[in-house]
């Protein structure tokens, strides 16, 4: 799960750890990123994952739709 090397000390429920995922490699791929890569891009928007996840947000497609929202504003 490539969002897992974004994580570092933080812990989440294995289970989200899996939404937050999918939605960072779906994210990615709509935006043309690598989700394995370790390019500047990528790192944002694992970062607005964890960030949603931490607010409280937890479904896959709320995620997805939040992240690329984001980046396509």
């Amino acid at each position: 799960m490539p969002i897992r090397s974004f994580l570092g000390s933080q812990a989440f429920d294995p289970e989200l750890v899996a939404v937050m995922s999918a939605a960072f490699e779906s994210a990615c791929t709509s935006r043309g990123l690598r989700a394995a890569s370790d390019d500047p891009a990528t790192r944002m928007v694992a970062a607005k994952i964890i960030e949603l996840v931490q607010d409280g947000l937890q479904d896959l497609e709320g995620l997805r739709a939040k992240v690329l929202h984001e980046f396509t504003a």
